[in-house]
């Protein structure tokens, strides 16, 4: 017996398995990868990359296995183009990949950020080679988001997570056409006080569709003296009305333990971003940003992360 929690997630073993080193060009850093499984099978990244202006750029990335192998694009998949778009004039980051079967297509939900700040912008794509931008969806200061893969009610699902100076907590909005959007729910309100998600949360990959509803990890912000602390939790909402939480942990079970995750252009971060489903249905392979540096990889299990949220989540107070 050990104080130590077991793990939900297994750090894989040649991680990090994607840095700046690898890139087929110039970058400063590789992180918070989009994902999906294209139809040969093939594990797609698209990569937030930072060159040495400090500002981001998207990149895709191809592997067999999801693990090595990758085959990195020569040129950006998606650069900002701030004369066209000028919420992209500093950048775009944090790409979150959903395929849409209704379209035919992945939506990219991204942050573009502009001179007033983040937001959400979406772009579609059959091929991850050309993409159709359909512009800023969610005004500054907004970010962190992801489309549902279906629609509720009529209408497609967008989570996202707006900010103020003092708090983030995440929200769901509807749009019939991925263009106007409204319909504005509370999904997921940050804590108070002194818990590891006090003030501060966000989505991380999309969330997974299970049998017993939208399985969430979210990110919380802890803010310590020596700076912030990101770490992820878990959450799971209703099918049908995915703003109605229907259990949530009350703690954290995955933090930044590894000197990669520790170490780097903002220390103590794991941010995951995307995973890819194994063929079993079961096996979660969780592709995450590590201290805003590198790419690296996780591997879990939807049914032990279910048993736990049974064991350790609690419905929360309406």
């Amino acid at each position: 017996m050990t104080g130590q929690l077991e793990p939900l997630f297994r750090r894989h073993d040649k991680n990090p398995i994607l840095t700046a080193a690898d890139w087929p060009y110039p970058v400063h850093t590789v992180f918070n990868p989009g994902v999906a499984r294209l139809s040969d099978g093939t594990t797609l990244l698209l990569c937030r990359v930072e060159d040495y202006t400090g500002i981001s750029h998207l990149c895709a990335a191809r592997s067999p296995n999801g693990v090595d192998g990758w085959v990195i694009d020569a040129a950006s998949a998606l650069r900002p183009d701030p004369e066209k778009h000028p919420e992209e004039f500093w950048g775009i980051e944090d790409p979150r990949i959903t395929f849409v079967q209704e379209l035919g297509k992945f939506v990219v939900a991204f942050t573009a950020y502009s001179k007033s700040g983040p937001g959400v912008a979406l772009a579609t794509t059959r091929d991850f080679r050309s993409y159709e931008r359909l512009g800023l969806v969610m005004q500054p200061h907004d970010k962190d988001a992801a489309l549902l893969p279906r629609r509720i009610g009529g209408n497609f699902a967008l989570i996202h997570r707006p900010m103020t100076d003092l708090e983030a907590h995440i929200w769901i909005s509807y749009s019939p056409d991925l263009l106007a959007w409204g319909g504005h729910k509370l999904m997921l309100q940050a804590r108070r006080g002194g818990f590891w998600d006090a003030n501060h949360v966000g989505l991380t990959a999309p969330p997974i569709e299970t049998a017993r509803g939208w399985l969430m990890l979210y990110h919380g912000v802890r803010h310590t003296a020596s700076g912030a602390l990101y770490r992820v939790g878990l959450a799971l909402f209703a099918l049908d009305e995915p703003e109605r939480c229907l259990l949530r942990g009350d703690s954290w079970f995955f933090g930044p333990e590894a000197p990669y995750e520790r170490e780097g252009d903002v220390g103590n971060v794991v941010f995951p971003t995307g995973y890819t489903l194994g063929a079993d249905g079961d096996t979660v392979n969780l592709y995450y940003g590590a201290a805003d540096s590198t790419i690296a990889l996780a591997t879990g299990s939807v049914r032990i992360l279910l048993a736990w949220l049974d064991e350790n989540g609690r419905q929360p107070e309406s």
